[in-house]
């Protein structure tokens, strides 16, 4: 699978992207979602690799961004203007005014009083600035509590119970148009029954709008599918299929309305691979520790969500032993995998760190003035 031989001429920590099982991604999750009307944006920041992007792009997706610097990376790498939502609760004036500039699709509005300031912004524009609504549903998406975004207690979103009075502000605001409804619950679910859940509570919104004359023309259900950390191998595509099926089966779209999705993890994450060279292998007392050049500023997500990686040596075929694969940062959190069962070990082994296509490269960070980690796509 790995092209170590190619690996042996690039300067480790690196980040590896296997452009087949992108475009096998991006094939299938096309084809699936084509057969049934729905519209994708890829969530940029997932990965913001610019010929990831670019890749993404022409697979004729749109894009779901977070910042104005998204908005831009998403321009740059050939998304069109027109298939671009603008998402985050916290927008700055420039970003605003950037996107309305570049007269992307939507806004997701997440409170009343971004909406104040959209509509001030598009005022001295003289333009008509598209949103929807994002609103907080109140569903556990039973994932970390880091990456649920549907409940009460989370920042995100507008509470059912304050959507009136949001509907009755933007009576009064002439450059806002409605034309939408967002949702988003999460990150990595596996647990379909979530987002059935969400649909049903879509669909009671929806009767309930119904009888206040409130029809829009977009639905969007955000992202949060998750992938396959334990075996990448085994599931490189996350089961798109079952998760659109969720949605066509339980979701009562209204005449004409369009289902808009967003997802990032599930388009990346298995392209992906953090590959890292052994430094030393350090027996203590009770352990024994590969220490690796790669740390969490290279990839987070283990300490900041005890998030787990499939972690494998590639130059090694002999028996496997026990380790805990650590980095070279002063931080007791600065680990991989505890009690990681590895073909043995030695200094200078090359090892890779799966499923790290999403939320890796991008979160990386320059914590001990360490230098940002490389690439290579092949």
């Amino acid at each position: 699978m790995f092209p170590v031989s190619h690996f042996n001429q690039t300067t480790t920590p690196f980040y590896y992207y296997d452009k087949t099982v992108l475009n096998n991604t991006l094939a299938k999750l096309t084809r699936l979602a084509g057969e049934r009307d729905y519209h994708i944006h890829y969530a940029v920041k997932a990965n913001a690799n610019p010929a990831i992007l670019r890749l993404i792009a022409a697979s004729g997706v749109g894009a779901d961004c977070v910042s104005g610097g998204e908005i831009k990376a998403a321009l740059e790498a050939g998304f069109p203007a027109k298939k671009i939502v603008f998402a985050g609760v916290g927008k700055a004036d420039w970003e605003i005014e950037y996107a309305l500039d570049n007269k992307i699709f939507c806004f997701n509005v997440e409170s009343a009083e971004e909406l104040a300031v959209i509509e001030e912004l598009a005022k001295k524009k003289e333009s008509i600035a598209s949103i929807a609504l994002r609103v907080n549903p109140n569903i556990d998406a039973h994932t970390h509590e880091y990456i649920t975004t549907g409940l009460t207690e989370n920042k995100f979103g507008i509470p059912v119970e304050m959507l009136d009075g949001v509907f009755s502000q933007i009576q009064n605001y002439p450059h806002i148009q409605l034309i939408g409804l967002h949702f988003h619950i999460g990150s990595q679910i596996l647990n379909m029954e979530a987002f059935a859940a969400l649909c049903k509570r879509i669909n009671r919104l929806q009767d309930e709008l119904s009888k206040q004359n409130i029809q829009v023309k977009h639905i969007n259900v955000g992202g949060g599918l998750g992938v396959d950390y334990d075996d990448p191998d085994k599931n490189p595509i996350p089961d798109f299929e079952s998760y659109f099926n969720v949605f066509q089966h339980n979701l009562n779209l209204r005449g004409g309305q369009q289902l808009h999705f967003e997802l990032g993890r599930s388009i990346v994450c298995q392209c992906g691979s953090l590959i890292t060279k052994v430094l030393y292998v350090k027996k203590s007392l009770t352990k024994q520790f590969v220490i690796v050049d790669a740390g969490m500023t290279d990839l987070i997500r283990p300490a900041l969500y005890q998030a787990y990686h499939r972690i494998e040596n590639i130059t090694s075929d002999m028996e496997k032993r026990l380790y805990d694969v650590v980095g070279p940062i002063c931080e007791s959190s600065d680990c991989f995998g505890k009690d990681v069962m590895l073909n043995a070990t030695q200094r200078g082994d090359l090892i890779a760190i799966r499923s790290a296509g999403a939320y890796g490269e991008i979160m990386a960070s320059q914590y001990n003035c360490r230098a940002l980690p490389r690439h290579l796509i092949e």
